[in-house]
């Protein structure tokens, strides 16, 4: 196990496009932590550079005590694992998990140890004869995650291994891998694009967008106090919702659309006094739009376009006005589209940001 240390990484290719600009964190000995961002964000890139598979531009990367951004990638004591698979089609599942042990000059009895108790912790003793293509995808993903750890590596690097996986196999697999890192206790860094994958794997996470990193903290950390308005938006499902308006202060706050619509903000909303009439993002997550029951302080009517029930609860589209806004509920008398319905934002739950630079000015 180590810990793996950046310092200002930066990546910057021959055209000028810059891939990650200067990125500094600390995973922690034995932790697990997840790069997750958009397509292009640069999170792949960066898990490249740890790996030796991109070179670096510029910062220092060190594994344990050592610098090792000249570093051959066999050298670096790193295994990864690749969307792909990557295994190799005319071998065994023995083989494949067995090769690059072999490579490294092991006895037969070491490769046949280390793949035995690979193949019993993935469950795989009974497809050891099997070559790939007579594997299911989820077994595919178990063999190239067991060739990663029969090498017995200080980091585990995952490049979106569970990708090319349908839904059922994918949440399998989350709790496949969570388990193994509890069993080894091995640093990992885990990219993915996934933002359930994302919350559901990473002790801490890495949000990336642009080559730039826009914050780095715990799942639940980065869900209830986003730094900015993307970690704020990318991060849960449904969304956010966000509506930009000019915060009015007369009985209490509100925030007036640019239609003429008002929306009453809760009585805790932590807005400066000096923000009157002030241009602000409001977001709330569709949890914490709350059925008001009728009119009455702090309440407004929404009316309903879709309904979308997925069993243990219920997705309600609204529009407020010209605006969208999607309230998630429990299950029980679902609303009837082209009905209304009276909601109020839960005490406690409203985020506010700067529409100019889209960072966080409080969450009440």
């Amino acid at each position: 196990m180590a810990r793996v240390r950046l310092d200002n990484l930066r990546k910057v290719y021959d055209n000028g496009h810059v891939g990650v600009a200067g990125a500094s964190f600390e995973v922690g000995d034995g932790e697990r932590l997840v790069l997750v961002g958009p397509s292009g964000c640069g999170k792949t890139t960066l898990l490249r550079m740890l790996a030796g598979l991109e070179t670096i531009t510029s910062g220092t990367l060190r594994i344990g005590d050592r610098v090792v951004n000249d570093v051959a990638p066999k050298d670096r004591d790193i295994a990864m694992v690749f969307q792909s698979y990557a295994l190799y089609p005319h071998m065994t599942v023995a083989e494949n998990l067995g090769f690059a042990l072999k490579l490294r000059g092991l006895s037969k009895g070491e490769v046949a140890s280390r793949v035995g108790e690979a193949a019993r912790m993935l469950e795989l003793d009974g497809v050891l004869a099997r070559r790939p293509a007579q594997l299911s995808g989820g077994q595919r993903q178990r063999v190239a995650l067991g060739r990663a750890l029969v090498r017995q590596p200080q980091v585990f690097l995952l490049d979106e291994p569970l990708s090319n996986l349908d839904a059922k196999l994918r949440a399998g697999m989350r709790v496949e891998i969570a388990r193994l890192h509890q069993r080894l206790g091995t640093t990992m860094v885990y990219v993915t694009h996934d933002q359930v994958e994302a919350m559901t794997l990473g002790q801490r996470i890495v949000v990336m967008r642009d080559g730039q990193i826009q914050q780095i903290d715990t799942p639940m950390a980065l869900y209830e106090r986003p730094a900015n308005l993307f970690v704020a938006t990318f991060l849960g499902s449904p969304a956010m919702n966000v509506l930009r308006g000019r915060a009015l202060h007369g009985q209490g706050w509100s925030l007036a659309l640019a239609d003429g619509t008002h929306l009453p903000l809760p009585a805790d909303a932590a807005l400066d006094a000096g923000w009157n009439g002030r241009e602000l993002c409001v977001g709330v997550r569709p949890e914490h739009l709350l059925p008001a029951g009728g009119a009455g302080s702090g309440a407004f009517e929404a009316a309903v376009d879709v309904v979308e029930p997925v069993g243990s609860e219920v997705y309600v589209n609204l529009r407020l006005g010209e605006h969208a806004l999607v309230a998630r509920l429990p299950p029980g008398d679902m609303p009837v589209p082209g009905g209304a319905l009276w909601l109020r934002l839960a005490p406690g739950r409203v985020h506010v940001f700067d529409p100019g630079s889209g960072l966080a000015l409080t969450c009440a």
